[in-house]
């Protein structure tokens, strides 16, 4: 199974290209400390609002610190919120998937129900609304995105489990008298980890698309902590004389969203034969 998965996913070029921009992305954010020429609150108030230029190869914000250490410590702001709030996700929506599918029942109805009632809030506002309450830090946004993001995860995991019970080796575990979470954690999860997988790798980059845009309006990762929204918020503030402030951070956010969207899409086909038969 798993060199056909190999030769699938290496056979698409798009997959692979969103695979090594993503080990790219992870290189810079883990080697940042060395890579970068400066720390990311040195300010150089001789070089204010600089342009792209030897000393400074991204340019400077508007209190001269230089914008490519702040982008390389920021993909390691907005990754780490990323995978952690889809860790949060994926675990809260594997649970709720798990039970509604394997219980059935009034669990499934209440499940689905609430599911549905998630669902009918539009989550931006919904969070907008969580951190005027809580306010805003990277902890905070980490764990609202990931309690706010699981519904596609049960959904996933619960249309997976309504499958799975009822083939033979499910009835067999139970007809020799395998516990229910026996047959929950060791032969139905494992079996149901491919469109998680796929989810969970789509999802990261909506949450770092959230993340910057909330960082973006002031109510995500606080300055100096860096971060590529916030980074947009003094080019916003400076867009007709510092053009680099606001493009630079754009495009890695754009490369990120790409690059996760572009893998998550591989895997898919890879781990789904009958998209493969198609191409």
């Amino acid at each position: 199974m798993s060199g056909i998965f190999y030769e699938r996913f290496g056979h698409n070029k798009l997959a692979m290209t969103g695979s090594v921009l993503v080990a790219l992305l992870f290189l810079a954010a883990l080697l940042a400390p060395v890579i970068s020429p400066y720390e990311p609150d040195h300010i150089d108030r001789y070089h204010v609002l600089e342009p792209p230029g030897r000393l400074h190869p991204l340019g400077t914000d508007d209190i001269g610190r230089d914008v490519l250490s702040r982008m390389l410590y920021g993909a390691r702001v907005s990754l780490s919120v990323g995978f952690v709030a889809v860790g949060i996700a994926t675990f809260i929506g594997m649970i709720m998937g798990a039970v509604a599918g394997y219980y059935g029942g009034i669990a499934d109805r209440l499940i689905m129900r609430f599911v549905d009632v998630m669902l009918s809030i539009p989550s931006f506002f919904f969070i907008l609304a969580v951190i005027a309450f809580v306010g805003p830090s990277i902890w905070n946004i980490m764990i609202i995105i990931g309690v706010t993001s699981w519904m596609g995860v049960a959904r996933l995991v619960r249309a997976e489990f309504l499958t799975l019970k009822s083939r033979d080796y499910i009835l067999a575990a139970r007809a020799i008298g395998a516990s229910d979470m026996r047959i929950i954690l060791r032969h139905m999860l494992p079996n149901s980890l491919a469109p998680v997988i796929i989810s969970a790798v789509l999802g990261i980059a909506s949450a770092v698309l959230l993340e910057s845009s909330l960082s973006f309006l002031g109510l995500g990762v606080q300055p100096p902590m860096p971060s590529w929204g916030n980074i947009l918020t003094a080019g916003k503030a400076n867009i007709e004389i510092a053009w680099w402030l606001s493009v630079f951070p754009g495009v890695a956010i754009l490369i990120t969203v790409l690059s996760y969207n572009l893998l998550g899409e591989g895997l898919r086909d890879a781990l789904d034969p009958r998209l493969w038969e198609r191409r």
